[in-house]
């Protein structure tokens, strides 16, 4: 019978997914397979909540679980009768894994030192396809705990990637997305590669590709080769999500991260000197334990001094088991006074975007639905063929998207 997936968390989870439902083709019976998430303690709950929801609606079901909520909390998986089995992190999209015998535990992620690329030519659906290049964090940023559900930094090797690609292209694919845990991480545990060289093998190799872009990149990161595929490459588009986080230098010290503040605003700006037509995205935290309503406001004020255009706002959840559980916590109220005020910031950002594209021409890769995307991934409703990509001249906006003439 076909395998189905419930997927929480990530892009990278979703594309895995896909993986996994080639993966497990074949097997016995009604396999629904749930890959959960670990990135907050809510999204543990939301998945241990829809598992009892399916085992009520098909109790028939064998139920198998896996991602980071199984890697991270095994035992809170493992002790539920609804779940028949738990899969691995590292190795649920290995078909072995599937063949293998049930197990209600999972081996021990960190061990993992491989990086397996996919075998699938595109995402069922989507008319962009998502290929995962790395896997796992060497980093500990006192928020998170994906590192322990994901393991250590991972790569797949240049070839194996490039080859990846040209398979989506001969499919018809027109856009490849690059993914990754830590993508800007890539290639340190392959020697030479990085994900800037990485860029330029692909575009190289696969000349037919008429789109590639990066996920979500740790600017700090970036390499000397990336930035110049940035500036030269028309076939690398023109949009950057940043893991910014927060945007004062004592709360990025106490999140552990890699930047600060002038060092986000120095690269939006050199970005934006190489190629004009950028469009940066980026993830902001906000309530962060021990955050005053100053340290705030400067998260507030980088939405400007960076020039954000897409915001996503993630409003502090403790994780247990964090350094930043220890610390002293803000009030919930503050926490989601501060997440609107910078989604706010975000849709005012938004709107000055979209006021700033009418009347210019944009190719656009056309979704279903009628939408589709600039270079800039900048949403555009039109009437298109999904998968085509169209130049069409920019009428006007609804505020959210732009409207093609």
């Amino acid at each position: 019978m076909a395998v189905e997936t419930l997927t929480f968390g990530c892009r990278l989870n979703t594309v895995e997914s896909e993986v996994m439902r080639e993966a497990a083709a074949g097997a016995e019976g009604d396999l629904v397979i749930v890959n959960t998430c670990a990135v907050t303690a809510e999204a543990g709950r939301q998945a241990r909540k829809a598992i009892r929801r399916l085992h009520r609606e098909r109790p028939d079901a064998t139920i198998a679980v896996t991602g980071c909520g199984a890697q991270v909390e095994t035992a809170a998986y493992a002790a539920m009768p609804e779940v028949a089995r738990l899969v691995g992190n590292a190795e649920k999209t290995e078909p072995a894994a599937w063949r293998a015998e049930p197990l209600r535990t999972v081996p021990d992620v960190m061990a993992a030192r491989t990086a397996p690329g996919t075998r699938i030519a595109g995402m069922a659906g989507h008319t962009r396809a998502f290929v995962p290049v790395q896997n796992g964090c060497d980093h500990r940023c006192t928020f998170c705990v994906i590192p322990f559900g994901r393991g250590t930094s991972r790569s797949v090797p240049v070839a194996a990637v490039v080859a990846q690609v040209a398979r989506i292209v001969e499919q018809g694919g027109r856009e490849v997305v690059l993914t990754g845990v830590d993508l800007t991480a890539y290639g340190r545990d392959l020697g030479e590669p990085t994900l800037g060289t990485l860029v330029r093998a692909i575009l190289n190799g696969v000349p037919d590709l008429a789109r590639l872009r990066l996920s979500s990149i740790d600017s700090v990161e970036a390499d000397p080769a990336l930035l110049r595929a940035l500036a030269e490459e028309e076939r690398l588009m023109p949009h950057l999500h940043l893991s910014l986080q927060a945007g004062d230098d004592l709360v990025l010290k106490r999140m552990k991260r890699r930047h600060a503040r002038a060092d986000a605003i120095r690269f939006c700006a050199e970005i934006r000197r190489i190629r004009p037509e950028i469009v940066f995205g980026a993830d902001l935290i906000a309530g962060f334990p021990t955050e005053t309503e100053a340290q705030f406001g400067r998260s507030l004020d980088l939405v400007a001094e960076c020039g954000l255009t897409h915001l996503h706002v993630f409003p502090y959840s403790a994780r247990p088991g964090t350094p930043a559980a220890r610390m002293p916590a803000v009030a919930q109220e503050a926490i989601r006074e501060r997440a609107a005020l910078l989604r706010a910031a975000g849709e005012a950002a938004l709107v000055r975007h979209l006021d700033g594209e009418v009347g210019r021409t944009h190719r656009v890769l056309a979704e279903r639905g009628g939408t589709g995307r600039t270079e800039g991934f900048t949403p555009v409703r039109l009437d298109a063929e999904p998968g085509t990509i169209r130049t069409v001249r920019i009428a006007g906006h609804d505020g959210r998207a732009l409207l093609a003439a």
